[in-house]
């Protein structure tokens, strides 16, 4: 691939704030990437460049100056060689100098590029791209130590194994955030988000899920305000509350489930986790959940303490996680190491992966390489800063995603990404 131009600019996310939009031009071709931004972020997630009033403005010049000038003009063999080339450039752990933005930008813009190259789906070309790259060892050796690289080379070959281009593919369990607390919601509630989780294709889960959504708009009542994430932010006095709600619900609806966010790095206050005025040590917090999966339709829980506190995670997972998953996302902040060391300590059985914690799609791919060469789940997974891009559509059903979260139904950014799963479901039985 050889780039001809690019040209990044500011665009608004669903909270209005500016975030980066990237265009590369090759020939008469032209491809297009805008990269989320969260709000409830792992302190080990790849840096947003943000000037210090909010603005995007450096993150912007580093697209348009410093990685433009690399990059224009320059041939390179395949897309792994267009990321390391950005990873290189940038030459911090995490980013910082160009910016995660930054560099996530023109990574997408390019995987979308090269599938209009090879006039095939982006979801096909990321299916590909899956199952034919290079290790990821070898283009970028700083990423495993050598005491593990042995162990996750092996691990990648049998992902690989396990990938194929001409796989079967199938829809992705919709997880739709139905109820927002915690940051994205003023803590009104303190769990981050309670969503339903519907199973089947796209064009049987997204009615159920769209009437389920109208009738808890019924059970709560007109004047509850909507949160971040398009779900509804009611308050209510007790933790049980919402999840009684949503168990009567489901009843109401086949092949649907609940999920939780608890974003507990979020609750973690000296030593103890703060809920509702209360103080929740970590067995106790662990006792909370057992209670829940008891009496509760409960498919998963997503970071269901501290990010650094992975001996909890360990217990947790031992204790319920044959009956439900245990999700990681700010401990595992889809990077390939913390993925690897959840794995080695049993902490979790499903990840989420967002691409903007690591900041190009090759290490977002071998981020889900290391968790499915485990026996692990993958969720994909949108952000509460959103934007009118639809790549984390594809990219969850282009890796063989279990699940995806793309948001609540109430906001036009997270039903783009409803719409673009239903087209795929339809292209998927054209190939």
């Amino acid at each position: 691939m050889k780039i001809d131009k690019i040209t990044a600019r500011a665009t608004p996310d669903t909270r209005g704030r500016p975030t980066v939009e990237t265009t590369l031009t090759c020939g008469e071709l032209s491809a297009t990437a805008s990269v989320p931004s969260g709000e409830s972020t792992g302190t080990h997630e790849a840096v947003e460049l943000r000037d210090a009033d909010g603005s995007v403005t450096r993150a912007i010049e580093n697209v348009n100056s410093e990685i433009a000038d690399a990059v224009i003009g320059r041939d390179f063999s395949s897309l792994d060689e267009l990321d390391t080339f950005l990873i290189k450039l940038d030459g911090t752990p995490n980013k910082s100098r160009l910016g995660a933005n930054a560099i996530l930008s023109v990574s997408i813009a390019a995987m979308r590029l090269s599938a209009f190259q090879e006039g095939t789906f982006l979801w096909e070309s990321i299916a590909k791209r899956m199952s034919g790259r290079r290790g990821f060892f070898e283009s970028v050796p700083s990423a495993a130590t050598s005491a593990h690289a042995e162990w996750r080379v092996r691990n990648e070959r049998n992902a690989l194994e396990k990938s194929s281009p001409t796989a079967s593919y199938s829809s992705p369990h919709l997880f739709v955030n139905v109820i927002n607390g915690g940051v994205h919601a003023n803590f009104r509630l303190p769990f981050q988000e309670y969503m339903l989780v519907v199973e089947g294709e796209t064009s049987v889960a997204l009615p159920i899920a769209q009437k389920a959504f109208a009738k808890l708009g019924q059970m709560l009542g007109s004047d509850v305000p909507m949160g971040d994430e398009g779900g509804y932010a009611p308050k209510f006095d007790t933790l049980e509350k919402p999840f009684e709600i949503l168990a009567e619900l489901v009843k109401e609806f086949q092949d649907t489930s609940i999920a939780v966010d608890v974003a507990a790095s979020q609750l973690f206050h000296d030593g103890s986790y703060k809920m509702l005025g209360t103080s929740y040590s970590a067995d106790e917090l662990s006792a909370l959940y057992r209670e829940f999966v008891e009496r509760f339709p409960l498919t998963s829980i997503e970071d269901p303490y501290d990010e650094n506190m992975p001996g909890d995670f360990t217990r947790i997972t031992a204790e319920v996680g044959n009956k439900i998953l245990i999700v990681g996302d700010d401990l595992t902040c889809t990077n390939p190491i913390l993925i690897n060391d959840a794995i080695q300590n049993k902490a979790v059985n499903a990840v989420l992966i967002k691409p903007n914690q690591i900041g190009t799609v090759m290490e977002a791919i071998k981020a889900v390489q290391e968790t499915q060469s485990a026996g692990f789940k993958v969720i994909a997974s949108h952000r509460s800063g959103e934007t009118n891009d639809t790549f984390i559509a594809d990219f969850a059903y282009g890796v063989g995603a279990y699940g995806i979260k793309a948001g609540g139904l109430g906001q036009r950014e997270r039903l783009e990404k409803y719409d673009r799963l239903l087209a795929i479901e339809h292209e998927a039985k054209t190939v």
